[in-house]
């Protein structure tokens, strides 16, 4: 039977304090030559990360060996107007419609300078500007002033990604003052756009955050030598991160989103980890410590917290790799590449800083009214909002628990209803040309022309052989529900031969037909004649949940075909299908692994079998609900207003894998942070509640003013970013506000009261002496802090 007063037995830490001293020490005896080997470090990083924004891949989400990826590959030869990559040249003529002349005089002038142009790679057209007006009606929008051609380029989608966003700037540019509204629409093209909407927001969340960054900590710190040292690692954090990323760019492929995660999460948990660092530094000195053993001091308790939480995000990320999906991998790569940084620079580093600036950390003192201090330096503990706010809880922590859990899960509820899908054009601002030319073709040519179901249908033998089975197969997909139009070389195949429509293939019937006539057919018969593409156009956007089941019945249906010939599907809306699907398949798995290795870091952390149990527990309401409040603002609406962000309706496919990995361990992070200090109250001789309210006013406002730091810069990336980054720092920023608020104010005391003595269970833990400490108050809780049986091992307890 477990003794109501079992107590952890602080188990030999001697080589961990040799290691912590020997730090301290070096540091001390180098600070001088470690300091420039930082700036070193600083100048080397600075320059290498100047280029990764040029090595970033517009790919990485095509799902490896996926039908959709077989589609594409096949596509990218044999097809007049199809290449290596694709665009499409949209022309709006302001002045003239397709019945005057001029318009077609126009356009064409138009087409030829944009496919004249070398950095275009144009290879082959199709469209308006190729086609003779008897053929080319398809081609024309419904404001009939609208025409498009589509052009093949003889470069591949990264290349492409780098010289269309400049070229279609200039193109809109030089054909606006003759009334002529001029887009390139395609993949490369958005994502070239994308890449740069997403620097410039960069720019703009920095510039919206560091001012807030430093107001912050101003308040926490009240001294600005504190705060300088907090921003350098912080800033040398992203900095060596981005050096370091941009050599593995040029051979490994990166998401351009990889610059944006590094640069929310350097500032957020470097400054957040220098924090602990330095609120440590100032409180051992405060009680008299040398430089030296303060700087010892504070690795072995906030350096262990810094490294044990640091290494709970980089386990936790490591599982997304369950998801094979080349984008999200590595933005979790970038993720854990910037965490372990922050632990090496925070820990290895700042000590450097420490030491230069010794007791001059309280250098350019800001005083501050005593209502704006997080806790006066004189107050009683007793007498604190954190103290009595946790006593209350505890007084009745089953109303609290069940409270507190049935707000989340209300919050949680529109999870249920969560939408996925790749990034569209509208994550693109509205001034953009490319998102006015993916509007355009929406409007004019229906809501699912710019992404089609692309169907490639192949045979060993001739296509002349399977006719039948191919006529039968256009006229199947014509009729399925919310199919806006079926393209194919059909239609132009039946008026040449109408009793047998691949008989004008032949190359005694083929070779006689006018030149757009073969175009028309080569755009979708491959020029060996073994190839057939059918487009599929969905009469809703992508993104909509019809175009989702219209994919599943173009897969039904092409599965069916005869043994004769043989078809994949692909397209944007399948590509996001197969996305989709393997983000159901691997997120059990990264969610299995996740709370296992999570579990299992808590568990030799705290050499508790049941406090894992209950953060772990208290994480997933908390991602629940966030989940929940997400759905909320991006699908339905809610609130989206006052925040100032566009409702897509639906959560761009990566974000709630990632949110699910980051969300998890910074709350973990906060959880390691208030238990350690609470373990040491426990070690000290305080009773489970009162270790538990000494524990939360000590950590309490400095939790706070982290978890405040860290909304402020994931907020500012939410409101600032591209629509993938709102995505994810508004979710980041409403998890730690939960976090930080409901889960780490009433949750967790209401929790620990209600488990008593089984927080600290451990098997075969032999029983403590006799004599322990009741709820005596203290005055200051830095004489807890600094008993000789406080058990100052640090964090990790091993």
């Amino acid at each position: 039977m477990l003794d109501t007063e079992q107590r952890p037995t602080p188990p030999p830490t001697t080589q961990r304090r040799q290691l912590e001293r020997g730090i301290a020490s070096f540091t001390a005896r180098h600070k001088w030559p470690l300091a420039i080997v930082w700036l070193i470090l600083l100048g080397v990083g600075g320059a290498s990360g100047v280029s990764l924004t040029g090595s970033l891949s517009s790919g990485g989400w095509w799902v490896a060996a996926s039908d959709s990826v077989t589609a594409s590959q096949q596509i990218q030869t044999g097809f007049v107007g199809r290449g290596l990559s694709s665009a499409v040249l949209l022309v709006h003529d302001r002045d003239n419609t397709a019945s005057n002349p001029a318009f077609d005089q126009r356009t064409r002038d138009v087409f030829d300078q944009v496919t004249a142009d070398p950095r275009m790679h144009a290879a082959s057209s199709f469209g308006w500007s190729t086609l003779s007006p008897a053929n080319r009606a398809p081609f024309l929008g419904k404001d009939g002033a609208t025409a498009l051609t589509t052009i093949g380029m003889n470069v591949d989608d990264d290349a492409a990604t780098v010289e269309l966003p400049s070229l279609t700037k200039e193109f809109t540019q030089r054909f606006d003052g003759q009334g002529l509204d001029v887009s390139i629409v395609s993949g490369p093209a958005f994502w070239g756009e994308v890449n740069e909407q997403s620097t410039s927001g960069l720019i703009k969340a920095e510039l919206i955050t560091l001012p807030l960054i430093v107001l912050i900590l101003l308040v926490l710190f009240r001294s600005v030598a504190a705060v300088l040292a907090s921003l350098a690692v912080g800033v040398t954090s992203i900095v060596l991160t981005l050096g370091i990323l941009s050599p593995i760019a040029r051979h490994v492929e990166l998401s351009i989103f990889v610059e944006n995660v590094v640069t929310m999460l350097g500032l957020g948990v470097g400054i957040d980890y220098s924090l602990f660092m330095i609120r440590r530094f100032k409180e051992e000195l405060a009680i008299g410590g040398s430089v030296e053993d303060s700087i010892a001091a504070s690795l072995r308790t906030s350096g262990h917290t810094v490294v044990a939480s640091g290494l709970t995000i980089v386990v936790a990320m490591s599982t997304v790799a369950f998801i094979r999906l080349n984008a999200i991998t590595s933005m979790a790569v970038g993720a854990i590449a910037v965490v372990a940084v922050s632990i090496l620079v925070a820990t290895l580093l700042l000590p450097v800083l420490l030491n230069l600036l010794g007791r001059r950390i309280d250098a350019g003192r800001v005083p501050l009214p005593r209502r704006f201090r997080l806790r006066p330096d004189d107050a009683d503990p007793t007498t604190s909002f954190w103290y009595r706010s946790t006593m209350t809880v505890m007084r009745r922590p089953l109303i609290f628990l069940v409270a507190g859990a049935a707000a989340l899960l209300a919050l949680a509820i529109p999870l249920t209803h969560m939408k996925l899908f790749l990034p569209d054009s509208r994550i693109l601002s509205s001034p953009s040309a490319v998102r006015h030319g993916f509007d355009t073709i929406s409007e004019q040519y229906g809501p699912g022309y710019g992404f089609p179901i692309q169907v490639v249908v192949s045979s060993s033998a001739q296509l002349q052989d399977t006719a039948t089975d191919l006529a039968s197969y256009t006229r199947e997909l014509s009729g399925l529900p919310d199919v806006a139009a079926v393209q194919s070389a059909t239609p132009v195949l039946e008026r040449i031969s109408p009793a047998d429509p691949m008989a004008a293939l032949n190359s005694s019937i083929f070779g006689a037909l006018p030149p757009d006539a073969r175009n028309a057919v080569r755009h979708y018969v491959s020029d060996d004649n073994k190839k057939f593409i059918v487009e599929v156009i969905s009469a809703a956007p992508g993104s909509d949940e019809r175009t989702t089941r219209l994919v599943e019945r173009v897969r039904d249906i092409t599965d069916k075909l005869p043994n004769s010939v043989h078809g994949v599907v692909g397209g944007v809306p399948a590509s996001a299908y197969d996305a989709n699907k393997e983000i159901e398949r691997g997120l059990p798995w990264v969610l299995v692994f996740m709370l296992t290795a999570v579990y299992l870091l808590l568990l030799l952390t705290f050499r508790s079998v049941f406090l894992p149990l209950k953060a772990i527990a208290m994480n997933l309401l908390s991602v629940g609900a966030t989940y929940g409040i997400m759905v909320m603002l991006f699908q339905y609406g809610w609130g989206a207003g006052l925040l100032g962000i566009s409702v897509p309706g639906y959560q761009m496919n990566f974000v709630p894998v990632l949110l699910l990995a980051i969300l998890f361990s910074l709350s973990t992070d906060y959880e390691v942070f208030l238990l350690s200090r609470v373990k040491e109250e426990y070690r000290a001789g305080a009773d489970n509640s009162l270790a538990v309210a000494r524990g939360m006013t000590h950590t309490a406002p400095l939790i706070s003013g982290a978890a405040l730091l860290m909304v402020t810069v994931f907020g500012a990336f939410g409101i600032a970013g591209i629509l993938p980054i709102q995505q994810i720092g508004i979710g980041m920023a409403i998890a730690i506000a939960l976090d930080a608020t409901l889960v780490r104010m009433v949750l967790v005391p209401a929790a620990m009261r209600l488990m008593g003595r089984w927080n600290w269970w451990w098997p075969g833990r032999l029983k403590p002496p006799a004599t322990t400490v009741a709820h005596t108050p203290r005055t200051h809780i830095s004489a807890a802090h600094h008993a000789p049986n406080r058990g100052a091992e640090g964090v990790l307890g091993l």
